[in-house]
């Protein structure tokens, strides 16, 4: 997955964003406000921090040793960092991406996820 896939990737979803609220570096992508990605996309290698049900992050963890670690710099409980250098399958980096966009927005109150519902 290059860089330019997982931005593609994080903004595809509704309502998502990408702002840099830390520095040009920084890609943080957001829906309504609540972080669900950051990424340095010119970082060799890519990496991206997803946030995780604390279950699955363990799992995944022990799966894939070296390539999803503990969050950098986040809640290690609820956040992996993905290695995103062609190593793992394109297709459960974006499972992952998936999986933290759709925890973040179960998390929203329900009147904004009633916003995203909406076409």
């Amino acid at each position: 997955m290059t860089p330019e896939d997982l931005r593609g990737l994080c903004l595809s979803f509704d309502a998502a964003v990408e702002d840099f609220p830390f520095n040009p570096e920084t890609s943080v992508f957001k829906v309504l406000g609540k972080v669900f990605a950051l990424t340095a996309l010119d970082a060799r290698p890519l990496a991206v921090s997803l946030k995780c049900d604390p279950e699955d992050a363990v799992r995944l963890r022990a799966e894939h040793p070296g390539l999803i670690v503990p969050g950098w710099h986040l809640d290690k409980r609820h956040w992996n960092t993905v290695t995103v250098d062609g190593e793992l399958p394109d297709g459960l980096v974006r499972e992952q991406v998936e999986d933290s966009y759709d925890l973040v927005v179960a998390g929203l109150p329900r009147a904004e996820r009633l916003r995203l519902d909406r076409p």
